[in-house]
């Protein structure tokens, strides 16, 4: 059935909304969704001939731009899967990240991307780029040939394709591949659709990355699945300087954001107050755990509800949300009813817990991915008595509203972005001078957490905090950085030996602050 693809429910909207604003690029142009169709088809016949189809994976590294919307959706209509990444990884991530999905084409756009370039070079995977000179032409990619609409028009994308692999950080020593397929896909759009209400007299800008599911799937697919209208910033990233000019010329009813972008919104508002601001029907925040008073200011100053809700990559994004206030409250503190999934809170033996007790919170449902790409253990961990294992600890209210109290997994969560402290380790371990280090997450005002590290040098040298956080920008994504290095003579341990992140974290914030570890990140 196409019905439950996601090619299947774009092609239908655009049938039915065909004239109807799909994408602006904020001070440039509109396409319709049947514009939209019509690019993406065309596309995707260039890169049929160029010999995309079943079961390859192309790695697309783009800003938010119409030409990564537009090449996005062309690797799905070709039954090929779409492996988004992130614009600014080193060459050795981008690496890893091409080798690990298999990547056999890197699209990026004309301007290129020196880093992903290279690694692709490495491996020898082709690069092609590809631009919109214009709404009324075609899109132009570097390696065009000829090709034939016909034999886009005859390709029957199924519910299994698998149409996006991307990584999640995890505990274990590398990220997980996470593929989701069409079905995956088009039941979270339909789950995003219908708990927010979203149709065709929506309107959104996009403002968080589209090589993450928050983005791409809340802010962009289930805009364009109703028949809804989203902005793309002109700078092709956030912009808090035109985020309220965009919003209030395209008509935005609503955004989603983490709850950093939430924090500069209000920070630019108190600094800098807009004449008027846009009638918002929702705020939704997800990623990351939203501090009530932050709710409340949201809540006060842009008239609207905040809608906290709880997401991952493993689900293709939303799994519970608090509702629209015509379908129930919503509670600061809570990220809500579970949406289009079954939810059950277990013990480690798993059974089900009852209302107000705490257990790993465990999904399932046709969102959810079918397993991690290759990796048999983690897999073996993450489904188990039928259930999906989030590796997030929480309960059930009365109400049926969920609360996240801890976690299991030793995540640092910065302003969404999951990043793994072991990842972080393996850098630091690889500097010469370096005998012991470990990363942690250390309570933070503006990313909810940001990374530290503590770092013992080897016997006989010496290291300073600079020169550690130089080694580390040259082999990490900004965003992976420790924001503080401390240098130590030791690290302290357990009574077996071990080094354990808590430990570490509270015996050096214990030396600056009296901040505690936080215990949740969702």
């Amino acid at each position: 059935m196409e019905s439950v693809t996601l090619t299947g429910l774009l092609k239908k909207t655009a049938s039915i909304f065909h004239d109807r604003r799909a994408i602006s690029v904020a001070g440039k142009f509109d396409l319709t969704h049947g514009q939209l169709n019509e690019l993406v088809d065309h596309a995707a016949s260039h890169l049929l001939a160029a010999g995309v189809g079943l079961g390859d994976t192309v790695a697309l590294t783009f800003p938010n731009t119409i030409e990564f919307v537009i090449m996005f959706l062309a690797v799905i209509r070709c039954k090929a899967t779409a492996a988004p990444l992130n614009s600014g990884y080193t060459s050795e991530e981008f690496e890893f990240y091409l080798s690990d999905s298999e990547s056999k084409l890197l699209l990026t756009p004309l301007e290129g991307n020196k880093s992903a370039q290279a690694a692709a070079s490495k491996l020898n995977i082709p690069h092609v780029t590809a631009m919109l000179p214009s709404p009324n032409s075609k899109i132009i990619l570097s390696s065009s040939t000829a090709s034939s609409l016909e034999q886009v028009s005859r390709i029957s994308n199924d519910p299994e394709d698998v149409a996006l692999f991307l990584h999640t950080s995890g505990t274990t020593s590398r990220p997980k591949g996470v593929p989701l397929t069409q079905l995956n896909l088009a039941s979270s759009v339909k789950n995003i659709m219908s708990v927010y209400r979203l149709s065709q007299s929506d309107s959104t800008v996009i403002v968080l990355p589209l090589f993450h599911v928050h983005g791409l799937l809340a802010g962009l697919l289930s805009s364009l699945g109703a028949g809804a209208a989203v902005v793309l910033p002109a700078a092709g990233r956030f912009s808090a300087s035109t985020f309220w000019a965009d919003m209030n010329k395209y008509g935005a009813t609503w955004y989603t954001a983490v709850p950093t972008i939430h924090q500069i919104i209000l920070d630019r508002h108190l600094s800098k107050p807009e004449p008027s601001y846009p009638k918002l029907r929702f705020i939704r925040s997800c990623s990351a755990s939203l501090a009530p008073s932050i709710l409340e200011r949201l809540e006060e100053f842009f008239g609207a509800p905040v809608l906290e809700a709880y997401a991952m990559t493993e689900a293709s994004h939303l799994m519970a949300s608090n509702p629209l206030s015509q379908d129930g409250p919503h509670k600061a503190g809570s990220v809500g009813k579970p949406v289009g999934q079954e939810m059950a809170i277990l013990d480690e033996n798993g059974m089900v817990q009852k209302e107000g007790l705490s257990g790993e919170v465990c999904i399932r449902g046709p969102n959810v991915t079918k397993g991690y790409k290759k990796n048999p253990e983690a897999n073996k961990q993450a489904f188990k008595f039928g259930w999906f294992h989030t590796g997030d600890i929480g309960y059930m209210d009365s109400d049926g509203y969920l609360h996240l109290v801890g976690r299991i997994k030793e995540l640092i969560n910065r302003g969404g972005e999951k990043i793994s402290p072991i990842e972080v380790d393996a850098v630091l371990m690889a500097h010469p001078n370096v005998d012991q280090a470990v990363a942690f997450g250390v309570p933070d005002d503006k990313y909810g957490e940001e990374i530290n590290c503590a770092v013992v040098p080897r016997e006989g040298v010496e290291i300073t905090a600079g020169e550690v956080t130089e080694f580390c920008k040259k082999n990490l994504a900004s965003f992976k950085v420790p924001k503080r290095v401390f240098i130590a003579d030791n690290l302290p341990k357990t009574a077996s030996g071990k080094i354990q992140r808590r430990i570490v974290a509270e015996h050096f914030l214990a030396k600056v602050s009296t901040a505690k570890v936080p215990k949740f990140g969702a």
